[in-house]
């Protein structure tokens, strides 16, 4: 199998070539999502770097406008803060534009994360930049409650990829097909 490293290069360019026929569609599904949140809870997006599926249609949504969250790399931690449209954003210490202001959410106050990926797995590896963002905060004993779900398109989701000791699974993936769960939430 190859390196991670390999895969990242590999997945990149598919992502890439995949992402402008799957977009309409992931961006259809993400608006579904409101289903799978508690009432009061958040979804957790992020904000789209180039080449990763923007989802932030899902703002447009009045029951789903006010209750968004993004996250924010800062001082080595990754947390989630409120967000909507027009709200201030600035970059994070990993350079991405993030909420600038307002406190740190508790996990209790997210229902479902949704996660860009280069690549998944139908174990729930999720291969992304190499950062290790995510799994950090999903190996919190109090994060690990909350879905998260990998999106990318489907011609990235492959049986297997490497897994290392600290990979957290995910919970499923959001491609152009729809939403797909691997284990109960």
């Amino acid at each position: 199998m190859s390196s991670k490293a390999e895969l990242r290069q590999e997945f990149l360019s598919r992502r890439k070539q995949l992402l402008p026929a799957a977009e309409p569609d992931l961006q259809r599904h993400a608006n579904t999502v409101m289903s799978e949140l508690r009432a009061g809870q958040r979804l957790g997006l992020y904000w789209p770097l180039n080449g990763e599926a923007d989802l932030r249609s899902v703002a447009n949504q009045p029951c789903l406008g006010q209750r968004l969250a993004l996250p924010r790399v800062e001082a080595g931690t990754l947390t989630y803060r409120c967000w909507q449209p027009g709200d201030t954003l600035s970059p994070d210490d990993t350079g991405i534009q993030a909420p600038a202001t307002g406190s740190a959410l508790q996990p209790e106050e997210l229902g479902l994360l949704l996660v860009p990926a280069l690549a998944f797995d139908t174990s729930g590896i999720r291969l992304g930049y190499g950062g290790g963002w995510f799994d950090r905060l999903r190996s919190d004993p109090s994060w690990q409650h909350v879905a998260a779900l990998a999106v990318l398109p489907a011609g990235c989701v492959v049986p297997a990829l490497p897994r290392d000791p600290w990979d957290v699974p995910f919970n499923g993936w959001l491609d152009e097909q729809g939403l797909h769960w691997l284990q109960a939430v």
